[in-house]
Parts: structure tokens; C-alpha cells; sequence
């Protein structure tokens, strides 16, 4: 496939755009668990207290239920699947570069940030096992659920648009997802919000460069020269 000024231009903007996320996520991550902790964790913590007040058996199965449908297995499973199936259906590449972006994107960004701000679990009993316990920031789990199940939404309102009015329960799954990982003590809520935030703008840019970007065929057919009439 011929490189062309737009592809060069389209890498351009995702790569400043992930650099200028990792650099904010990080700086956000910095500034709560170092100059800000003091007054950020108590809040954080308060909140935490209060949902474990609210705990019974019933919430704690639906919580587990919420919790594993953004599992990071889960999630990659999910996008390699839909990311074929759509690549098949449309005959096109582009849903493999979208799923491959969203997901590789958010990724490499939350091992870099984990990597370097360590930030310790809330002190709650934690209700999902086997956490590695100073990777509380950001959620990954939250992080999925949007560029994955949100990204899913928007990519088929985008390319069918018919289907637009069936793929609301797709932009619910976030909002099962948030309070099952705070009411399970996974996260605090502002490595939650963290990852909301650069998770939807990771999907808004990736999916207006790809699926807003024309396609070759159209491309080919702008460029085709009118008939001169003879």
C-alpha cells in the first residue's frame, strides 16, 4: 500500500496524541501520589470505606459479573474477534487498524504508567484476587471496557449507521464496569476518572483519523478525470 500525506499526516496525529496522553496520565499520577496525596487519598479513601458498608453477598457476585466483562483477557479476546469479523464483513483493513490502535494504544500506555507510578490499592479488603498491589493507577479494566465495548458503539454508528439505535447497551458497559471495580476495592476513584479520561479521548481520535479518513476506492474515484466529452 502506497504511504500518502495523509497517512503520514494520520500518524502523526496519533502519535502526538498517545504521547501527549502518557505525559498527562503520568503527570496526573505524579502529582496524587506525591505533592497531592495528602489530600486526594483521604477522599479516595473515604469513598472506598463507604462502598464496603454497602457490601452483601448478592452485590458481590454482581460486582464479579461487572468486573469480568472488561478482564483484560476478555477484552482482547473480544477485539480480535470483532476486529476479523468486521475486516471480513467489510471487505476493508480498516477495523484491524482501529481495534489494533485502540487497543495496543491503551496497552502500552497502561504498562508505561504502572511501570513508573506505583500507587497502592485502596485500604479496603480487595474482593478480586491475584492484583499486583501498587498497580492501582490507572484501571485497566475501566480503560477496556471504553475502547473496546465504546469503541465497538461508535465504530458501527459510524460505518452502519442503520445500526445506530441497537448499539446503546455497548456505552452502558463503562457504567457497569466503574462501580464494579470501586465496589470491589480494585481502584480508587480517581484512577477510575483517569482512565475515562484518556480512554474516550483515545477512542474520539482514533476513530475520527480511522473510520472518518477517506478510503482508497473513494480515493481512487475523487482522482478519477472527467470525461472531456469526447
Amino acid at each position: 500500500m502506497e504511504v500518502t500525506k495523509s497517512h503520514r499526516d494520520a500518524a502523526r496525529t496519533l502519535g502526538i496524541t498517545w504521547v501527549v496522553l502518557l505525559l498527562a496520565v503520568l503527570a496526573v499520577g505524579w502529582l496524587i501520589t506525591h505533592p497531592l496525596e495528602t489530600v486526594v487519598d483521604p477522599w479516595d479513601d473515604r469513598v472506598e470505606r463507604w462502598l464496603v458498608d454497602q457490601r452483601t453477598s448478592e452485590l458481590n457476585t454482581a460486582a464479579a459479573a461487572g468486573s469480568h466483562l472488561a478482564d483484560t483477557v476478555v477484552g482482547l479476546a473480544l477485539a480480535a474477534v470483532l476486529a476479523v469479523v468486521a475486516w471480513r464483513w467489510q471487505h476493508s483493513t480498516r477495523p484491524l487498524v482501529y481495534y489494533a490502535l485502540l487497543v495496543g494504544g491503551t496497552l502500552a500506555l497502561y504498562l508505561v504508567v504502572t511501570l513508573l507510578i506505583a500507587r497502592d490499592r485502596p485500604p479496603v479488603k480487595i474482593l478480586d484476587p491475584g492484583l499486583v498491589p501498587d498497580h492501582s493507577y490507572p484501571s485497566g479494566h475501566v480503560a477496556t471496557s471504553i475502547v473496546v465495548y465504546v469503541a465497538t458503539g461508535v465504530f458501527l454508528a459510524i460505518t452502519v449507521p442503520a445500526w445506530r439505535r441497537w448499539t446503546w447497551p455497548l456505552f452502558l458497559v463503562p457504567v457497569v464496569v466503574i462501580p464494579s471495580r470501586l465496589y470491589q476495592g480494585a481502584h480508587h476513584p480517581t484512577d477510575v476518572l483517569a482512565s475515562v479520561v484518556f480512554a474516550s479521548v483515545w477512542v474520539a481520535v482514533v476513530a475520527r483519523v480511522v473510520l472518518s479518513a477517506p478510503t482508497a476506492a473513494s480515493t481512487h474515484r475523487r482522482r478519477r478525470p472527467e470525461p472531456d466529452g469526447r
